[in-house]
């Protein structure tokens, strides 16, 4: 059986096309982008720390002033008075992120979604009855399902929306940055997206084009061994669940320091890259939609 495309998988997760505004926030920044036809542009604002907390299990915005005023800064004139729409892109962290393995999957929407729920209930440090859910069904060996979901507390999406419908825009797309990094991946064999943000690492296995492995951790340190901490164990879930090792390890935010690190990785690394830009630790899941628009 085909697996099912991470193209595929954003689209379902990402019912419609980006808008013409969308902006990616992250620890320390907002990242921006504006298509006017063929034109984009790119903007970004510095946030001071503290002004954002990323954290799955309460609000995260410290500072609402600043973040307003950030935002402002990047949101340019309003159109007229009339709201303009927008997609946000969210820090990793401030969701649950999870590839859930079934040997059967219902058929019906609201039944898939009490299915996934009640399998995520036991893990997340947050009310599950009060949070947004996003998952997308691929079929795996032996006729297996896995479903890749997404929680985000609906206290924490609301705080980091509302800056952006008071600066006029109307928010109708609201996504983890990993998904709209996804879409900058090139299909084939198994690779390993690694992508750092602040000191939150978020580690994606990918085989051929189906995500069947999911990590979202906070570092103590950035440092060569915290990160080869998680991967040496995400090497070996590759091998024994997959039957082969990883090809490629493809590195997100690290700047230089990924590729220094990983002479004791022994696997190929690259840089996620995209026609606008390579892809930071602000503005992976941005560049990612803008790709995926593109396409």
């Amino acid at each position: 059986m085909k697996a099912s495309s991470i193209w595929s998988v954003c689209r379902r997760l990402v019912a419609d096309p980006p808008p013409a505004d969308i902006f990616e926030v992250s620890g320390r920044a907002i990242a921006a982008a504006h298509r006017n036809g063929r034109e984009t542009e790119l903007k970004h604002a510095d946030l001071a720390e503290g002004v954002l907390k990323v954290t799955p299990l309460e609000d995260n915005v410290a500072d609402q002033g600043a973040f307003q005023a950030a935002v402002n800064l990047l949101s340019g004139p309003a159109a007229g008075g009339r709201k303009r729409q927008a997609a946000l892109v969210l820090p990793d962290f401030c969701a649950r992120i999870s590839v859930l393995d079934f040997q059967t999957f219902p058929g019906s929407a609201a039944e898939q979604a009490m299915l996934v729920r009640f399998r995520m209930k036991k893990t997340v440090p947050f009310d599950i009855d009060a949070a947004a859910l996003s998952f997308h069904p691929q079929p795996a060996a032996g006729g297996r399902v896995d479903v890749v979901a997404a929680l985000m507390p609906l206290e924490i999406l609301a705080r980091y929306e509302a800056p952006f419908r008071a600066a006029g825009f109307q928010v109708g797309l609201v996504v983890p940055s990993l998904f709209g990094a996804l879409r900058l991946m090139k299909p084939g064999g198994v690779s390993v997206l690694v992508k750092l943000s602040g000191r939150v690492l978020t580690v994606a296995v990918i085989e051929e084009t189906a995500v069947r492995l999911v990590r979202c951790v906070e570092l103590e340190q950035v440092s060569e061994p915290e990160v080869s901490a998680v991967l040496e164990p995400t090497f070996v879930y590759v091998e024994d669940k997959l039957g082969k090792p990883a090809d490629r390890v493809v590195l997100c935010g690290f700047g230089g320091r990924g590729e220094k690190w990983s002479a004791g990785w022994g696997i190929p690394v690259e840089t996620l890259r995209a026609p606008h830009g390579a892809a930071g630790e602000g503005d992976a899941g941005l560049l990612g939609l803008l790709e995926g628009e593109a396409a």
